[in-house]
């Protein structure tokens, strides 16, 4: 099982209806591909949080094979509907991590 995390940083004013664009629209999307199994969303607690708050969003993928595919097929564009819609309000970081157990 592979793990695609993405960790985002918000400004305060967008949080709620960052929130629920991610819900409503955004993470939807990203289903509809057919590639993730599942999803996970995190709030980041005990941290500096003046600045904003901090998200985790994990989607669980079954192979790098099908990750592969959504990076090159699928994310440039879902990254620069965030992007157009968020501008400067966010940075998000990407990982991918492989479960061991």
């Amino acid at each position: 099982m592979i793990v695609y995390n993405i960790t985002i940083k918000l400004s305060w004013p967008i949080v709620d209806e960052w929130l629920n664009w991610q819900l409503e629209e955004h993470i939807p999307e990203n289903m509809a591909t057919a590639l993730f199994d599942s999803y996970k969303i995190y709030r980041l607690l005990e941290h500096d949080d003046q600045d904003g708050a901090t998200y985790i969003i994990q989607y669980f993928i079954s192979s790098q094979k099908k990750y592969k595919k959504y990076i090159e097929e699928f994310a440039p564009l879902l990254q620069r509907k965030a992007i157009e819609k968020w501008g400067d309000q966010f940075i998000a970081h990407r990982t991918i991590m492989q479960v061991v157990k």
